[in-house]
């Protein structure tokens, strides 16, 4: 156990000249410290809906005027302003007075509404997504008009979820990414390790050592491994002091370590099968697609298990998951060592 305590000492300590893994843990370290500021700008991208609630002016001209301006007075953060036309309207928009327009017709009994918004500009988002609050509101009132008419009444609409798209995201997508990413830098890492040590012929020079091949591979794929579950923890950490709670640590911290187990065993035996770095390192993308959508087949996910885990969520489910994984972990470094040892010279 000597012997690979040292290797792994020795593969942590050349860290520092990989600039390309300190980039990566600069990235990671960036997300979580500073996540609370990040997720504002994601979740734009992740669901357009949270920006609802910015201010637009709308400039409103056509035939249904009045229905216009009573669906945009029902969302917040829409002004609108009536033109005597169409004309009007667009020249105000020219001039960058309002910030879109929506021109209001009737045909054949409905409302037809064209909406002109910027082109290409970065606030055409968020005016989009609050000229749909608009023209749903108005839809909605247009058929509880239209209901009076009907032989009987319509089925009742279920109100929406009132869940924040903040939360979703956070824990769907910012907590997985945080926890598995670490796995798959250091299954490159392993990868990067063991090919230059057969290139520069260090790995010979090692084996003059009293360590064993078997030794030398363990104490690398440690270090790797082992890297993870303080990643992991500290990205963890990191979420707390910025206002995310994340419950079910020392699980998630099971599962980080369990898919780094997987991951690295993998890495170190395309290593020793392709001995070129370039060969391995497209192998080594290759197989993590097929394990990702292998997971699938897990009785939960491991990015759903991650986020149940976080909420306190976790179900019979999640459990078996875990021990899955963690028992799929155990049996890739066996058939690792197993190819390691038969690598031999």
């Amino acid at each position: 156990m000597d012997n690979r305590v040292t290797i792994a000492r020795r593969e942590i300590a050349g860290l520092r000249a990989e600039k390309t893994i300190l980039l990566a843990l600069g990235i990671q370290l960036f997300i979580a410290a500073f996540s609370s500021f990040l997720v504002v700008g994601l979740v734009s991208m992740y669901d357009p809906g949270a920006l609802e609630g910015a201010q637009v002016e709308t400039a409103v001209t056509g035939e249904a005027v009045a229905e216009l301006e009573a669906a945009a007075a029902d969302v917040e953060g829409v002004r609108a302003r009536p033109y005597a036309d169409s004309d009007a309207a667009a020249a105000a928009f020219a001039d960058g007075r309002v910030d879109a327009v929506l021109v209001g017709t009737r045909r054949d009994g409905r409302i037809h509404v064209d909406a002109t918004v910027p082109d290409s500009n970065v606030e055409t988002t968020v005016i989009v997504v609050q000229l749909r609050s608009v023209l749903r509101t108005l839809e909605a009132a247009e058929r509880d008009r239209r209901s009076d008419a009907l032989s009987r009444p319509p089925l009742a609409v279920p109100d929406g979820g009132t869940s924040a798209p903040y939360y979703g995201f956070t824990y769907t997508v910012l907590v997985p990414v945080l926890v598995f990413v670490p796995a798959f830098i250091s299954g490159s890492l392993t990868i990067d390790s063991i090919t230059e040590e057969i290139d520069r012929g260090t790995l010979e020079l090692l084996r003059v050592t009293p360590a064993t091949l078997v030794e030398i591979v363990d104490g690398k794929a440690l270090a790797a491994i082992g890297l993870v579950p303080a990643q992991v923890a500290l990205w963890l950490g990191l979420l707390r002091l910025n206002g995310t709670p994340v419950a079910g640590v020392g699980r998630l911290l099971v599962l980080a370590t369990a898919v780094a187990g997987i991951v690295v065993g993998i890495a170190a035996a395309l290593a020793f099968l392709l001995p070129d770095r370039r060969a391995a390192q497209i192998c080594y993308a290759m197989a993590m697609l097929a394990l990702f959508g292998g997971a699938s087949l897990l009785p939960r996910n491991p990015v759903n298990a991650t986020a149940r885990l976080a909420v306190d969520g976790a179900d019979a489910g999640v459990t078996l998951t875990v021990g899955l994984v963690a028992g799929a972990a155990v049996a890739v470094v066996a058939v690792t060592r197993t190819i390691v040892v038969r690598a031999g010279p």
